[in-house]
């Protein structure tokens, strides 16, 4: 993955950034007009400006990488921030699963920090927060529900989508990792909401009904869910591209065991069907796919490999009877294995500052299934003709030399100035990310 950053020492972050406030960010600019070893076409593929290394006003002892010409200002407090949104109004909503609400912010004045209030609370686990209009679609861990926004009020609750899955599931007794779920909504107005695995490995997902380890899609108007695509082991990443595809970016499997007759850990004997780190630091790699009615991205039968195809999960189906991995198209992009892709948002035009433009922006959560671990950042995928070009690292620095974390990004969505907000639930903060040079 190529590097695009100059250095930030970073005056008010502490490890528990206990003495920033939301009056240390930059207040918004008015709008204007203006990587891991993964084989992947070159389209879209931006020149990258040059590392220039800048001391700036908040920080101890951390390190934050922009790109040159880039800033980055600590924007408001926001406690187990996870997901957001921007209104029709300019304000960003976040979405906060363990404390039940979601959060508006008000963009700072020249005299005055950001607002900050619950615009909605007492929800299941609410995740995935989308638009379509004056409706604001948040997806709770058991269903989607619909709210009218108006004057930064919601109202009109109604539900989209029930039933869905989670811990709560008479089936499941409790036993649920992936419960969170994201949500997007179509050019035609159709509802889309991912729906994860219920563990590491479980092919009884793709039996389930609802299925697991899918997006599911509803009517405009609501109703039964059916399956748009399946093998998608956490779809958190979920977002509607410039040209109106749905796009996922997904959390792989862990401890996948090696599936060749060779030794790879150097001890004389074969490792077929054994779980090596050495292999598992790069495998599987995590898609950032395009989808369409009844893709299967492979989950738990296929896995994706660095040249972006799929090979027979050697512990699942080693004969290729479950699924034909030969069959499945390759994925459009990928990310260095245990990556934890998990909020997906595309720019639209005129996209961000020169020489990026038009992309996709993935919030990199960062590994633990790796030594050493995949470190967090947000990563940009420019977009050119329908497709996405090679990861760069847009915002990094949250991990140290020791695999230590200060930080772990969730999110980054393009705001009204141009300016790139990032959610951080390790920090409990939003970042503003924006461009100085003009």
């Amino acid at each position: 993955m190529r590097s695009i950053a100059r250095t930030l020492v970073a005056g008010c972050l502490s490890l528990t950034l206990a003495a920033c406030s939301v009056a240390d960010g930059q207040p918004p600019e008015p709008p204007t007009s203006a990587a891991p070893p993964v084989t992947a076409p070159a389209t879209g593929a931006a020149t990258a400006p040059p590392r220039v290394s800048t001391p700036v006003r908040f920080g101890d002892g951390q390190r934050m990488l922009v790109p040159a010409g880039w800033s980055v200002s600590l924007w408001a407090r926001v406690p187990g921030a996870r997901l957001l949104a921007w209104t029709p109004d300019r304000r960003l909503l976040v979405s906060r699963p363990r404390s039940g609400d979601v959060v508006a912010l008000t963009p700072a004045g020249a005299d005055r920090p950001a607002g900050q209030r619950i615009l909605v609370s007492g929800l299941n686990q609410p995740h995935g927060l989308a638009f379509a209009g004056d409706t604001l679609y948040v997806a709770e861990s058991d269903q989607v529900n619909a709210f009218t926004y108006r004057d930064g009020a919601v109202s009109g609750r109604r539900l989209v989508i029930g039933g869905l899955p989670d811990a709560k599931s008479r089936d499941l007794h409790g036993a649920y990792a992936h419960a969170l779920k994201s949500v997007a909504v179509g050019r035609d107005g159709a509802v889309y909401v991912s729906v994860g695995s219920t563990g590491n490995v479980s092919a009884r997902d793709r039996d389930s009904s609802p299925e697991r380890a899918a997006i599911l899609k509803a009517p405009a108007g609501g109703g039964r869910p059916t399956t748009f695509a399946r093998g998608v082991r956490n779809g958190t990443g979920l977002a509607i591209a410039p040209d109106g595809s749905l796009w996922t970016a997904v959390n792989g499997r862990d401890n996948i065991a090696y599936p060749e007759d060779r030794d790879i850990d150097g001890d004389g004997d074969g490792d077929r069907g054994r779980v090596v780190q050495k292999y598992v630091n790069d495998h599987p790699v995590e898609p950032l796919a395009r989808l369409t009615p009844g893709r299967d991205l492979g989950w738990p039968y296929c896995n994706p490999d660095t040249d972006l195809s799929f090979d027979r999960d050697v512990q699942l189906n080693p004969d290729g009877d479950k699924l034909d991995c030969s069959r499945l198209a390759p994925v459009e992009q990928a990310m260095g294995a245990h990556s934890a892709p998990l909020g997906l948002s595309f720019t639209t035009g005129p996209g961000l500052p020169a020489p990026y433009g038009v992309g996709a922006l993935v919030g990199i959560h960062g590994s633990w299934n790796r030594n050493p671990p995949r470190a967090p950042e947000v990563s940009f995928f420019g977009w050119r003709a329908g497709k996405l070009g090679p990861q760069q690292t847009l915002l990094s620095g949250f991990q140290d030399g020791h695999g230590r974390r200060w930080g772990r990004p969730v999110m980054a969505v393009p705001g009204p100035d141009q300016a790139i907000y990032v959610s951080d639930d390790l920090a409990g903060v939003i970042y503003r990310v924006f461009w100085t040079s003009r």
